[in-house]
């Protein structure tokens, strides 16, 4: 039995979904307009973006990477694919378009990272201004509207069973990439990348092409993030995903990843995530300005790292 608790103790997911079902439970009894369906749906449409976007920052940290980039790729993949469309091209082309830019930048970090043996840290910040001049620069740096009647806002702005469906595809996107963790060869190399990336070279493991495609992987979820949120708002935004990288590795480090690498999982993240959608949607019902809350997920954010500090002692 004192296994079974320790092991629960364990858990990366249990703080997050702890807090998360704790301050629901108190944001429904004491402010009634949170408890309603729309709102909780609503939750659901804001929230997607950023957990597509931690569930692939989730895969870097724990190769014991970090992608500085995701929020200006984001835009860069939201200019592309609103341009193409005002363009006549074909809903399918223009998705993939989309896709293929984030998966550029990744590819390009990973190169950097790899071949360049440039710090990840430094290479995702060059495409961070890469990315974010490329989107400024096709757009003229204005946003690039949609026709309302357009049939690929309704990605972005449709329910599914009730369920938002940009919620369901970030959802159907986690549970692949936990599977891809949990279930694969490739899950436990980049565990071991994470962990110790010389005894895994020692060990057999391709580190340099477990890292490109770790990173490739992070730039292609983060263009399905752009598309979605161009879909949502109906606009590509060339100064859209602005601190939407510190959103991602909060959303991580507080579903229990390790920035130091070899720990976290998609599930912790995506309940981190929910949590801090949570808070924002609660503070905005509660009118509480937007400096305080991000003074709040600051304050989180060390709380979870204190916690897995605890954890590991």
């Amino acid at each position: 039995m004192k296994k079974g608790w320790a092991s629960l103790w364990q858990a990366e997911w249990l703080a997050p979904l702890l807090a998360t079902v704790l301050l629901s439970a108190a944001l429904s009894a004491f402010v009634p307009p949170f408890r309603t369906w729309e709102n909780i749906s609503n939750i659901g449409f804001q929230s997607a973006t950023i957990l597509l976007v931690a569930t692939g920052e989730t895969l870097v940290i724990i190769s014991a990477g970090i992608d500085l980039s995701v929020g200006s790729a984001l835009a860069l993949v939201g200019v592309v694919t609103a341009l193409l469309l005002q363009k006549g091209w074909a809903i399918s082309l223009s998705v993939l378009a989309g896709l293929g830019s984030g998966l550029l930048t990744g590819a390009v970090n990973g190169f950097l990272v790899v071949v360049g043996r440039i710090p990840p840290f430094i290479a995702t910040l060059g495409m961070m201004g890469i990315a974010r001049g490329l989107a400024l620069v096709i757009s003229g740096a204005v946003n690039i509207s949609l026709p309302p009647e357009s049939p690929f806002l309704e990605l972005g702005t449709r329910r599914f069973l009730a369920i938002p469906v940009p919620f369901l595809i970030a959802l159907v996107v986690a549970l692949f990439c936990q599977m891809l963790l949990s279930l694969t060869r490739y899950g436990r190399h980049l565990y071991a990348v994470g962990g110790n990336r010389e005894a895994a070279r020692l060990s057999g493991v391709p580190v340099g092409w477990v890292t490109f495609l770790v990173f490739s992987l992070c730039g292609l979820i983060t263009g399905l993030g752009g598309i979605v949120e161009t879909a949502r708002l109906s606009i590509g935004q060339p100064t859209g995903g602005a601190l939407y990288e510190l959103h991602a590795i909060a959303a991580a480090v507080i579903g229990g990843a390790s920035l130091a690498g070899g720990r976290g999982s998609v599930l912790g993240t995506l309940l981190g995530g929910l949590l801090m959608a949570v808070i924002r949607n609660g503070s905005d019902l509660l009118n509480i300005p937007y400096e305080w809350q991000q003074v709040i997920l600051g304050v989180l954010v060390v709380l979870a790292v204190l916690l897995d500090q605890l954890r590991r002692r």
